[in-house]
């Protein structure tokens, strides 16, 4: 239950809602999810935890995740919003066109993980740069027409925004040397899809 001194802040619903679409998380992760500073990320997740609805786990990997009543509280803000937006055509519409990039999205990560050699598909090593760059080159391509959902969500809802400029920053990673930003790290491309894939499954109250 969302306690009445906790209001829904556009702030809060952000930062409670990138941990119910990635996961835990540490504030570096959430302000980049977010586009919040990570001292504002840090104050909302002081008021959220006190309110009973994020916890801190410590250790080396350590973060922030979300409790029961903050799944619940979640769920309900987002509905809030959805409607208050009267969105929810517009990104049931989104969601339509998303669908059919999901499994192109996984054979290119599928691609570019694995490579054939003689007719096998061994582990791609990407030391063959010519194989890696056509699959680069395919991701540009995939990345020009999921941008165009994207800009579709943002309009209904201004916070899908943020998955654009994950999407355009990890692809921008990769070309430029930096591999582990396809599939192999927290801010990668396949990481960022894979939240937006929750992110409309959560606000469309879709389950798994």
């Amino acid at each position: 239950m969302i306690r009445p001194e906790l209001p829904a802040t556009e702030a809060r619903l952000l930062v409670l809602h990138a941990l119910r679409c990635g996961g835990s998380a540490g504030l570096t992760r959430l302000a980049a999810a977010t586009g919040l500073g990570e001292s504002d990320v840090e104050s909302e997740l002081i008021d959220l935890a006190v309110a009973g609805l994020v916890t801190h786990f410590p250790g080396e990997f350590g973060g922030w995740m979300l409790t029961d009543d903050g799944r619940a509280a979640d769920a309900d803000w987002i509905s809030t919003e959805l409607d208050e937006a009267a969105g929810r055509a517009a990104v049931t519409a989104a969601y339509q066109r998303f669908l059919p990039l999901n499994p192109e999205l996984l054979d290119l990560c599928t691609a570019w993980q694995l490579r054939p050699v003689d007719g096998v598909l061994t582990g791609n090593d990407h030391r063959d740069r010519t194989y890696d760059t056509r699959v680069l080159d395919r991701f540009a391509e995939f990345h020009r027409r999921a941008t165009v959902v994207c800009d579709e969500l943002a309009t209904a809802l201004p916070r899908f925004g943020r998955y654009r400029v994950r999407l355009t920053k990890a692809l921008t990673q990769a070309a430029a040397g930096a591999l582990e930003y396809v599939a192999d790290h927290t801010a990668s491309y396949h990481t960022v899809w894979s939240e937006l894939h929750e992110d409309l499954l959560a606000t469309l109250g879709i389950p798994r």
